[in-house]
């Protein structure tokens, strides 16, 4: 499909959404009419909705962050922004219990609620407990549906075959009204960016969102104060280099280099280097799942009375170390 081949599949959906807007009749684009448009549309996000099943998905990367997440314990409320659609994170805090938020009120069909997200984070006047993780899903979610009075309802399963999942705004969408909620979902992640001495960890992100990586940027060089930590899996992003080479509060990392402090270097290996950190000469928290295991062992008090839940943590732990271990025994 030429669609796809011209960018990438969030491209693609944006594109085949403005044609099915814009076309009347037998009018056509790259041979598509407007109804053609719109099947594409469907059939694309129903493939996404089949190749997002959790079902068979290893969860410990998402267990362990989520233990975190749970025991963070900050003044100020953990904020998880995501540009996932799949459901792992919700899946792992409902799995050790742990309370969050993602703009949705109700129990049969929770509503987004829109005014819970538009306080001002400086206020002291928030509506949930900090104890509450805020998840925000920036590009939607395989399981939002567009409800038959136009509002975006959550479902507690995936959207069924033949209803378009709400994953992914479109121009038709920024019409009907500006407070859709991609709209505000964006709007919080630009304040929460923008708050004073924010530390932003950011992992597993490409930089193929054009409009995210502004606020991003802006914010790093608006606020000096605050550190954003990118944790890159393979190469660092032309983009994302060019950025971080001329703001200091931009660190990016990946196996083999690093940008600190404005300085783009190779890292030079510890002869004795921690199993933490460094696996064959590569530095390890590159992977989510490393990154993941670092946060929850952080966050664990052995002089703490152990809960249920911190059992748990505990056994989890103990297996991603063992893990380690392994891998660097050979």
């Amino acid at each position: 499909m030429m669609q796809l081949e011209e960018g990438n599949l969030e491209e693609a959906l944006s594109r085949l959404r403005k044609i099915a807007a814009l076309l009347r009749d037998d009018q056509t684009i790259d041979d598509l009419t407007a109804t053609r448009a719109k099947e594409l549309d469907q059939s694309i996000c129903e493939a996404i909705i089949v190749a997002l099943d959790i079902e068979a998905a290893d969860l410990r990367p998402v267990q362990l962050f989520a233990m975190w997440a749970g025991r963070a314990g900050y003044r100020t409320p953990l904020e998880v922004f995501t540009v996932n659609y799949d459901l792992l994170l919700e899946s792992a805090f409902e799995q050790f219990g742990i309370p969050y938020f993602d703009g949705f009120i109700g129990s049969l069909q929770p509503r987004f609620q829109s005014d819970l997200l538009e306080n001002a984070l400086e206020s002291t006047g928030e509506l949930l407990p900090s104890s509450f993780v805020r998840l925000w899903k920036l590009h939607g979610s395989v399981n939002w549906v567009r409800s038959e009075s136009n509002q975006i309802v959550r479902l507690g399963h995936p959207v069924a075959e033949g209803s378009p999942a709400a994953i992914y705004p479109s121009d038709e969408k920024y019409e009907e009204s500006r407070r859709v909620p991609f709209v505000v979902l964006q709007d919080r992640f630009r304040r929460a960016l923008h708050h004073p001495e924010t530390l932003a960890i950011i992992a597993g992100y490409s930089f193929g969102d054009a409009h995210l990586n502004e606020m991003i940027f802006d914010a790093a060089f608006r606020r000096p104060r605050s550190e954003f930590v990118v944790f890159c899996y393979s190469s660092i992003p032309e983009s994302l280099a060019q950025k971080a080479e001329l703001a200091a509060n931009i660190q990016v990392v990946t196996g083999e280099e690093a940008i600190l402090g404005g300085v783009r270097a190779n890292w030079g290996v510890p002869e004795l280097g921690s199993s933490d950190l460094w696996e064959e000469g590569s530095f390890s928290l590159r992977d989510f799942t490393n990154l993941a295991g670092y946060l929850a062992r952080s966050s664990t008090s052995a002089s703490e009375p152990k809960s249920e839940l911190q059992v748990a943590i505990q056994n989890l732990v103990e297996e991603a170390v063992s893990v380690v271990n392994l891998d660097d025994d050979g």
